[in-house]
């Protein structure tokens, strides 16, 4: 027998794809503790979950009570999704957005390098500069850089346009934590979910989007 048909012979493993979406989600459920989590973010957290492989992250999650109503009206209305970074864009299934929602992230604009160094910050946080015109009503989600999500705050703080929901999940160990907590206790009325921490990612913020704007539809057998 040759290695390549030993090896073949020696893996054994689900392929169904949807068994393999409903075994998981089973194992969440199981493993999870969603104590003190309303029933509208049991979805999220289930796919929050999913995309990170850590069940023990619910206890870390905090909310504000209108994100999931606001965030999924502002989706069904057809407001656009901002990103901070591609990944999460890219992150997004766009055929399960309710109204064929725009996403849009500005990292990769020609101008934003420059506008980066004239503002003395990231290219992250220069980047939000750019949604201004499409940020009333929009659902924000942050998946890397908290120095995007500060940016934002200090451009609603000074009068900028108020988004739908901030979904916020920068990861690191510079800003993420406190960025996250300066979501948390922002006190414009602000309907935001985060995870609070060093944790979060491009994935789950991503996951988080996926969530709001379809729920869990894998568990009906989609991919």
């Amino acid at each position: 027998m040759s290695t390549k048909d030993s090896a073949a012979a020696v893996y054994t493993y689900e392929k169904d794809p949807a068994a393999i979406y409903r075994r998981s989600f089973e194992t969440v459920r199981a493993e999870a503790d969603f104590t003190g989590l309303p029933a509208d973010l049991h979805p999220v957290a289930i796919r929050l979950i999913h995309a990170c492989g850590m069940t023990d992250i619910a206890g870390d999650l905090a909310w504000s009570d209108d994100v999931v109503t606001s965030a999924e009206a502002a989706l069904g209305g057809g407001a656009p999704i901002l990103c901070d970074v591609e990944m999460v864009a890219h992150g997004v299934i766009r055929d399960r957005l309710p109204a064929h929602n725009k996403v849009l992230c500005s990292l990769n604009d020609a101008d934003v390098p420059a506008l980066a160094k004239r503002l003395g910050t990231t290219r992250s946080a220069a980047a939000t500069e750019h949604w201004r015109d499409v940020l009333a009503g929009a659902v924000v989600a942050i998946g890397n850089a908290p120095t995007a999500l500060f940016h934002l705050l200090e451009m609603i703080a000074a009068g900028g346009p108020r988004p739908a929901a901030i979904l916020g999940f920068p990861v690191g160990f510079v800003g993420a934590a406190e960025s996250k907590d300066a979501l948390a206790d922002n006190p414009f009325g602000l309907p935001y979910l985060v995870l609070k921490g060093r944790r979060g990612g491009s994935a789950m913020a991503a996951a988080a989007v996926n969530a709001l704007a379809a729920g869990l539809p894998e568990e009906a057998g989609h991919a």
